[in-house]
This record gives structure tokens, C-alpha cells and sequence, in this order.
């Protein structure tokens, strides 16, 4: 199947697949001889895999990591896990930092009137940068 195919068959953009097969992630398509790509269902199956591991919040290097281990049928289960776990861990700790700064600018907005004043908390608290709920000074975010 062509690039086009290959796309729609794997969720994956024709512009992802150039640059999968740029990096390595995917290897190089054979050309016909019509010097279109020529993807095989394997190709396609590739595809889907990185596309998934993406949405599970995978960085490329380790979904190089995760495709080497998916190829290996003598690797041990544990190896995939651990790869796994690390990632949920990275994206608690995401998602905690995200809930920090969510409720500082719900602390911001309720603090500020909202009307036709000039003075704005929340401008306030951006610029001193002590808006953070953890965190009281700009100044230690840049280890000064």
C-alpha cells in the first residue's frame, strides 16, 4: 500500500510516517517502481503500535526502547513493565503539577474583582511570581 493507505489504515499521519522513517523508528518503505512507498501490513502494525504508545504518553526514545522489546520474543515481560510503570509515575507527576497550576489560577481569578478597575490580581501574582500553590518566589524556580 501506498503512504496515503499506510496513513489511513494506521491513524498516522503521511507527515509522522516521513519522519518515523527519518529517525528510525520505522524502517525505510521499498520503492516500486513507480517510486511510490510500498508498506506491508507489518508497516502498518508498526505504525499503530508507536501511534498508541504516543497516546500513552511514550517519549520517541523510549518507544524505540518499547518496539525493540515488542520484536523480542525472548525478552522478560518485567523489562516492558518496568518501562511501564516509570512512565505512569512521570505522568502523576505531571498531572499533579498541572492540578497546581490549575488551582493557583482559580486562587487568581477568585481574587480578582473583574470590572472596570485597572488593578488586576492576577497580573500581580504573575509578576512576582509567587502564584504557584508550594512555591513563594519566583526566585527559587531560578535557583537564585
Amino acid at each position: 500500500m501506498n503512504i496515503g493507505q499506510a496513513s489511513k489504515a494506521s491513524g498516522v499521519s503521511e507527515r509522522m510516517i516521513r519522519h518515523y522513517e527519518k529517525i528510525g523508528l520505522v524502517p525505510q518503505a521499498p520503492r516500486r517502481d513507480s517510486g511510490y512507498r510500498d508498506y506491508s501490513d507489518a508497516d502498518v502494525n508498526r505504525l499503530r503500535f508507536i501511534a498508541n504508545a504516543r497516546d500513552l504518553g511514550f517519549p520517541i526514545e523510549e518507544i524505540g526502547t518499547l518496539l525493540a522489546l515488542w520484536s523480542n520474543t525472548h525478552r522478560a515481560s518485567s523489562e516492558v513493565k518496568a518501562l511501564a510503570l516509570a512512565r505512569a509515575e512521570e505522568l502523576d507527576r505531571k498531572a499533579k503539577a498541572l492540578e497546581a497550576m490549575r488551582q493557583s489560577l482559580l486562587y487568581l481569578a477568585d481574587a480578582c474583582h473583574g470590572d472596570h478597575r485597572p488593578d488586576c490580581p492576577i497580573l500581580e501574582g504573575i509578576s512576582h511570581g509567587d502564584t504557584v500553590i508550594g512555591r513563594t518566589s519566583g526566585k527559587e524556580r531560578h535557583g537564585s
